[in-house]
């Protein structure tokens, strides 16, 4: 679980709701009016502009916000590292039962391919393919997020003309006047509150995930590609380390 997302997301919870309660309290925030236009218009914005397969998954991408795929690039160039002295040593067909047994799909499947004998130049055009449609796939992802953003803001700029139109129509009321402001008011909150606490950051983090996983495919890649050519196990790591941060570049051969 990444701790940094679920503790910003308590601290801003707590911050915000903790100065309400200290100013005139929560009650006065919670107005019904503004909540079906803001999430209301939100969600029927999502609707038309997303397939509903996509929106089913919602919750599934906000989960891989707080507890992502964990990707140690280190431990994925140590193993390829070790694939390629085996393969070395005693040629590739004996990694035949390390792919069986390997976890990491996207390594399994490119050590499969070199061990089947296929040409290099279909390996690597299988696995960008694969790459690229991973990326294609988590950006139409991330789009949503990005998309509840400008949604609920423009609902909450359409509640607050909504609110003052209909102040405007009630000035002779001075009692009619105070539940339009209202609506005004908490329905540039509530847009605000939705974009900028749930869908700029989930887009954000969500980006940042998609990074990490297409770097280490990428590392992948390159290690699949350096073993079926035979390349020198300590020339690999030292190409594959060039990928990670300069702390993080530890030799198995030190």
């Amino acid at each position: 679980m990444d701790l940094g997302t679920v503790v910003g997301w308590v601290l801003i919870m707590v911050l915000l709701f903790g100065a309400m309660a200290i100013g005139v309290g929560i009650g006065p925030y919670i107005d019904i009016p503004s909540v079906m236009i803001v999430f209301g218009g939100t969600i029927g914005c999502l609707m038309v502009g997303f397939k509903m397969e996509q929106l089913k998954k919602l919750f599934t991408f906000m989960g891989v916000a707080v507890k992502p795929q964990q990707i140690n690039l280190q431990e994925t160039v140590k193993k390829i590292v070790e694939y390629s002295t085996k393969a070395r040593r005693d040629g590739i067909l004996a990694l035949e039962n390390d792919v069986n047994n390997e976890v990491n799909l996207f390594l399994k499947k490119g050590l499969s391919m070199a061990v089947d004998g296929n040409e290099p130049d279909a390996i690597r055009a299988l696995l960008e393919i694969e790459m690229d449609q991973t990326s294609a796939r988590h950006g139409a992802n991330i789009k949503i997020f990005d998309q509840v953003g400008g949604f609920s803001g423009a609902m909450g700029m359409i509640g607050t003309l909504i609110g003052l139109v209909a102040m405007l129509l009630n000035m002779a009321d001075p009692s009619a006047i105070g539940p339009a402001m209202a609506v005004a008011l908490l329905t540039t909150l509530y847009g605000a509150m939705i974009g900028n606490i749930l869908g700029g950051p989930v887009a954000n983090i969500l980006s940042i995930r998609n990074e990490d996983e297409i770097l280490e495919k990428q590392v992948v890649l390159e290690g699949i590609m350096a073993i079926q050519s035979g390349d020198n196990p300590r020339t690999l790591e030292s190409k594959l380390l060039s990928y990670l941060p300069p702390k993080d570049r530890k030799s198995q051969f030190e």
